[in-house]
């Protein structure tokens, strides 16, 4: 188990400029390219034109919980250090799966994980008092407008068989 202070997770946040994010954790965008898919050429869900790709540093501790929401595009989580994460995939047949990211050659972790399109998905360290630092990238680039962040009614009706989990990782 690896030993996490909250001493360590505050200078994380400070060496990194994280801000806490809407979902939980913390964050800070690292990358949002120059180029740009204008409205026309991207499909009719995307309300606007957006960057080819963004990044953002993501930071999760025990403490807390990434909880379940979805974005339009495809995302891709890479594991940088601390502790593995699960992150809780609904895809859209309502089929229910707990990826564990991570690095480790002794367990069966994955450095990187592709979220799809339209997956409502959540996020949470298993460790007790320990964080996970890790990298999202999004394409097309990320915009708040495709963000959208689950309410815990709706998602159980919509879901009924997967309720536990649902009212474990909802805010609202």
């Amino acid at each position: 188990m690896i030993n996490n202070s909250e001493a360590e997770i505050a200078t994380l946040v400070k060496q990194h400029d994280l801000l806490p994010h809407p979902e939980g954790g913390f964050y800070k965008e690292l990358y949002r390219s120059k180029g740009v898919i204008s409205a026309k050429e991207l499909a009719s869900e995307f309300n606007g034109a957006r960057n080819y790709c963004t990044s953002i540093y993501f930071l999760l501790t025990s403490a807390n919980f990434s909880g379940f929401h979805r974005i339009k595009q495809d995302e891709v989580w890479h594991f940088y250090s601390g502790a593995p994460l699960t992150v809780h995939v609904i895809d859209e047949n309502g089929d229910y799966k707990a990826h564990k990211v991570g690095f480790s050659l002794e367990k069966d972790l994955a450095p990187q994980l592709v979220v799809p399109a339209g997956c409502w998905f959540a996020s949470s360290v298993d460790e007790a008092d320990a964080y996970s630092f890790v990298g999202c990238t999004v394409a097309p680039g990320f915009d708040f407008d495709d963000f959208e962040l689950a309410e815990q009614a709706s998602l159980i009706n919509e879901y009924p068989q997967h309720e536990e989990i649902i009212r474990q990782l909802t805010r609202i």
